[in-house]
This record gives C-alpha cells, structure tokens and sequence, in this order.
C-alpha cells in the first residue's frame, strides 16, 4: 500500500510533543500563582512562622506569668485601625522548653482587644508587667481586603484557565462533527490477503478484478471497458463480507479507506451529509483509492417507508451519497465496496448501474469450499495427525465461514480442557453437535419420568427416520439435554441440498410427527416436547402449499408474497392478496398434509412397536446412539458395538394392555412417496 498523502502528514502534530501554547499558557498560571502567594507573604511581613491567636484571658496569663518577651529582638506593638474600636496585640511569648533540644521555645502571637470592653484592662496590665508597647497606625483595608481575597482570586484564576482549555477542546471537537470517520488501513497492520478466503471463489475473482484495473488500468481501458463504480456484497451472515473486503485492502496497494453505515447518522441533522461529502472529498485526494461501507443498509434504506414518516437525517444522508456516486460533479477514482444482508431493503436508487454496478453474492460454502475454509483455520491450531477434515466438511451442511471457525475453535478448546496435546476427530465432532444442536447439559436435572418420556420421543423419530425412503441419514440420537431441547434426534444430509422434493416434504413431515405418535402409544398421555414438532410440520406444509406449489386442489400458484426478510414499513399496508375462502382452503390444505403424514409415522410405529421398545431400553440405558447402531436393533434386534455404559438404566414401564386402534382405511393406501418400505427382517 502506498504511504500517506504528505499533506496530511504535516497536518499531524509531532508525536509526544504536545501542544506548545498549552505548555506556555500552564508556565504563565503557574508565575501567576507564585506571584499571588508570595504577595500573601509580603502582607503578612514575610514571616513563614504560624502565629498563634490568643485570647485577652490568655494574654492577660502570660503577662502575669511573665511569658510575654520584650526586648529589641521582641518588642510588644499594638496595631491601631482608622476608624474602628479593634486593636491588635502581637509580639513573642515564650512556651516553655523544647523536649528535643532542650532550648526555650519563643513563638509569636496576636490578640484581637476590643477597647471599649477591656481595653483599660489590658493597659493595666502591660503597665503592671513594665511593657510599653509600641503603637502603630493601621489604615491599609485595601490591603486586608486583597489578603483575605487572595486564596478565592487564585482559584478562580485556576479554574478560569482550566474551562478555557475545555471549552475550546469542545469548539474543536463541534467543529469535528461534520468530518468523516473512515479510517485508512496501514498494509502493515493488515495482513489478510486472497490466500486467506476460501470457500467464495467467484466472489474473490469478481474483486480481485477491482485490484487487477488498480495496479494496471491499461489493461482494461484497451477494449474501452470501465471498471464499476461500486461493488454491493450480498450474503447471509458470517459469510465473509468483511473478511473479502480486508483481504482487497491487503492486495490493492491504494489508500483504503474502512467505514460503517452507522457512523454517518448522528443526533445532528446534516451531520451525515458532511461526513459523506468529506469522505469522498478525502477520497480525491487519495485517488485511484477503495471506500469500504460495511452494512451499508444502516443509511441506505429505502425512503419513503418510514412508520409514520420519513427520517429526515437519514435520507439527507442517503441523498448526499447518491450524488457523490454518480452526480453532476463526479470523478473517477473512488470505487465504493459495500456490504449488507440485507438487500431487500436498500433504495433502488442505489442499486442501479452506474452507482453500484455488480452485485456480487457471497454465499455459503459447498463441501469443498467448507473443506478449504476448515484448512485455513486449523492452521492456527494443533491437529492429530489422523484428522481428516473432509469428513468434517460432509457433515457441516449450510455452515457458514464463521460457523466454521467457530468449530475448529470450539473443538481447541474441547481438547485443552481434556488436557490433549492434539484435536482429534472425536472433539471435532464434539464440537460439530456443539456449535449446531448446542451443548450438552448432562447437569440438567431431569426426573425418571421425563428421561422415559423422553427416550420414547426420540425413539419414535429415530424409528420413522430410518424406515422412510426420502429422508436425510440419521446421524445420532440422544437423550442428553443440548440446548434447549430434552432430547435430539440428529439427521445429516450426505451432500449439499440446493432443491426440495414433494417426497422428501411429506417424509419429513412424517418423521417429526413420530415422537408425538409415540408418546401417545407408549406413555399414554402428551407432553409439550412435541412444541417444536408441531411448528415444523405446519410451517413446511404451509410452504409446500402457498409457496412451493406442491398442493393438487390449489394447483401452482403463490398465496402471498414470502420473502426471507420482512420489510416491516413497507409490509404493514399490504392487503392480503387472496380471498377468504382461499384462506379457508388453504388451512385444509395444510392440516391435510399434516394429518397424512401423522396417520403413516402412527402406522409405522404400530407395526413396528417392538423396535420402538427396544430403541428407547437401549437409549435408557446408554443415552446417546449413533445412527448405525440404531439401524442394528431395527434389523436385528442387537448391537454389536454397544457405546460405553455409564450408569445402570431405569426400568421401561409396562406397555398399555390395550391395543392401539389402526389408522383408517381412507390414508392406508399407498401415499405419494411410494407407500410404506418393506419390514426388515428381525
């Protein structure tokens, strides 16, 4: 990256330095200061020793005792005030001998005397003792005033200068209100290129032609191309965003300069504005240079869609933005990357060419992308030589980069509190179950009877799971708590699923319905475990029917718009775009779906009532099965590598002497998945 504009290196005060009117500004208060109190000591007669206040009893003691001193060195005055009946007494007493030194102590002292109620006494008293004190006449109250001020002059004269300082750091700080926060990133502090992102491989080739057009212009200007004025980067969270833009600023030896949409909107009206016109005022002056805007959706949103009307500072801001991208007065130079997830709510302004030509999407790494991606992050951790992350990329399906690293971080950390000096596979797919289902909570404290409840919930998933056709390879079953689930029938794909089947939908149903099924056959009596269940089958049979156009009454039509993110401003006014006897149909629709798939998963679980009985003894007792072995006891009734035992299992209770009622002949038939798999042999 190239260095600094020159100009605005000499703008920038020397480091440590200071600034130098400060420095003499605290040199004149501190010479103001030293004045002031030095002139208290010249008032005072320069004398630095404490003068003790008497009182007349006291003073009167001493004379009789003979303690007052009067001689040259120590002679007895008596200070009279122009026109007031006070007078002062001062002189030197003696206070006895030191227990130090063993010499007399002679300290001074004053008497305030008020003549007309003992000043007679007093003189009685000098003239008894054979002191004749020396008068003299006092009539500086200007300087008994200035005394008696000077403490409160000088604090007001501290604190003067002080608010002085702070008013005018403010001023500056006010007048920095209106200038950007983009901040330019130094090569050396960023270290991230090309060779650290994987996983997006034709998003970091749509950019890394914005570094190929910087560092050789010439090569693109031959065919009279133009390089795009703006890059928006789409993608779900955790995708690399950010990541793909520090690895620009680490390729492009430009100015780059890095801002978040949040930092135009301020509490001021017309700050953003400013900050937009002086970040791209900076940018000139660095040109050719990359602007990064991150969640850019901050001050880009849509106008016109406000509750209850616009945000005026906000669409200010955005207006200032349009301009400076493509306006009447615009230059080559700048090219803006910005980021967002969500682009459903940008301004159409924005997004059209010329302001922001490509729309590059970063979406969420295949096998191979994920596989990558994992290589790139163990390289910060210790792996045992028998870890093999292909695996760990076939069983991640719809992970992000973040979720990745997340679980090479999570599995470091599995490792060191076992006290391992390596990651193995084992704490690799620990930290898979963590990041996706959650962690283990085996201190959960769960009674007998819900950990029975429980076993027969995930027994009838895992049952239905593995007869059904089309639905994804169990992966595990459990009955330890992880997350906020009891229990966890864990299902993984064995590749990456772009599309969704009729089949697979209706399965799927059918499979999430067993745990239900099974409670009811086994226990008797329903739980709420089932919630989730039930939100599941009835959010994917309303898609099957309003979006995805898998209903035959309804036929091949869209019933409201569905989009993945809601634009609440701009959704609240929508009128519903079809009538209520669709509505009404369409609800039928739905419970029909779900009441098919409810009637097969219930005829599966009947007939194959003894497997269920078995899962669910083998998941009391060892509390997690993988989904191999769970194939074992549905085939042949045994396990030929049983998990470790760790505790004895509580006692199934009896089945119900009653038997269940088969389902009714009108959902028997054959069912639009290919009908009911042939019974393995027990």
């Amino acid at each position: 990256m190239s260095e600094e504009n020159p100009k605005q290196q000499k703008e920038q005060p020397p480091s440590g330095g200071g600034d130098p009117q400060l420095n003499w500004r605290g040199l004149v208060l501190l010479a103001v200061g030293l004045a002031l109190i030095g002139g208290v000591f010249l008032f005072r007669g320069g004398n630095l020793t404490q003068t003790d206040e008497i009182s007349n009893k006291q003073f009167l003691d001493y004379l009789k005792e003979g303690k007052v001193l009067s001689d040259e060195k120590h002679p007895v005055e008596v200070v009279v005030e122009e026109g007031r009946n006070t007078q002062t007494v001062t002189g030197f007493y003696n206070r006895g001998k030191s227990l130090t030194t063993g010499n007399e102590v002679e300290s001074p002292f004053r008497t305030q005397v008020f003549m007309p109620f003992n000043g007679d006494e007093i003189k009685a008293a000098l003239t008894a003792a054979g002191i004749t004190p020396s008068v003299k006449q006092s009539s500086n109250l200007l300087a008994s005033a200035l005394i008696s001020f000077l403490p409160i002059a000088l604090f007001l004269v501290i604190l003067y200068f002080f608010f002085r300082s702070q008013i005018k750091m403010a001023g500056r700080s006010a007048m920095s209100f209106g200038k950007s926060k983009a901040r330019m990133l130094s090569k050396d502090k960023n270290r991230i290129t090309f060779k650290d992102v994987a996983g997006v491989e034709e998003a970091r080739e749509e950019v890394s032609e914005l570094v190929d057009f910087l560092k050789d212009p010439k090569k693109f200007q031959k065919l009279g191309g133009r390089i795009p004025k703006g890059v928006l980067m789409v993608g779900s969270p955790g995708t690399g965003k950010t990541l793909l833009a520090r690895a620009i600023a680490g390729e492009a030896d430009v100015p780059f300069f890095s801002i978040s949409g949040s930092d135009f909107v301020e509490m001021f009206v017309g700050v953003g504005a400013s900050r937009v016109r002086d970040m791209f005022e900076q940018g000139r002056k660095s040109a050719p240079c990359l602007i990064f805007i991150d969640e850019i959706d901050a001050v880009g949103r849509h106008r016109g869609h406000g509750m209850g009307g616009g945000h005026d500072e906000r669409e200010q801001t955005l207006n200032q933005l349009l301009v400076e991208m493509d306006g009447f007065d615009t230059q080559d130079g700048v090219i803006i990357i910005a980021a967002t997830n969500r682009p459903d709510v940008l301004d159409p302004a924005l997004l059209r060419p010329g302001r922001f030509d490509r729309e590059v999407t970063v979406s969420l790494p295949d096998v191979r992308g994920r596989e990558e991606i994992l290589k790139v992050h163990s390289k910060k951790v210790k792996l045992a030589t028998g870890v093999d992350l292909s695996i760990i990329a076939r069983g991640t399906p719809g992970f992000s980069g973040a979720e990745l690293a997340n679980l090479i971080n999570e599995a470091a950390l599995i490792a060191a509190r076992k006290g391992l000096k390596a990651i193995n596979n084992a704490e690799m797919e620990e930290a898979r179950d963590k990041v996706r289902w959650g962690r283990e909570r085996r201190s959960l404290a769960m009674s007998e009877k819900e950990k029975i409840s429980t076993a027969w919930h995930e027994a009838g998933h895992a049952l239905v799971s593995v007869l059904l056709e089309h639905t994804d390879p169990l992966h595990k079953v459990t009955i330890i708590p992880r997350g906020r689930a009891l229990g966890v029938t864990m299902s993984l794909p064995e590749g990456d699923q772009y599309s969704f089947h009729r089949k697979e939908a209706l399965d799927m149903i059918a499979m999430t319905a067993g745990g239900r099924i099974a409670e009811e056959i086994f226990v008797e009596d329903f739980t709420t475990g089932a919630s989730n269940d039930i939100k599941q089958m009835t959010r994917l049979a309303r898609k099957m029917v309003c979006e995805w156009g898998m209903s035959d009454k309804l036929g091949m039509v869209e019933y409201g718009e569905h989009e993945d993110h809601v634009f609440l401003a701009r959704d609240m006014g929508r009128a519903r775009d079809y009538s209520e006897a669709t509505a009404q149909e369409i609800d039928r629709e739905v419970r029909r779906f779900v009441d098919e798939g409810y009637a097969r998963a219930k005829a599966l679980i009947t007939e194959h009532r003894d497997k269920v009985e078995l899962i669910a003894k083998a998941l009391l007792e060892y509390e997690t099965l993988d989904g191999d072995q769970v194939k074992e006891l549905i085939e042949t009734g045994t396990m030929k590598n049983p998990p470790y035992k760790e505790k004895a299992p509580p006692p199934l209770p009896p089945p119900p002497a009653e038997a269940v009622p088969e389902p009714p002949e009108s959902i028997k038939p054959e069912f639009p998945s290919g009908g009911f798999p042939a019974p393995a042999p027990a």
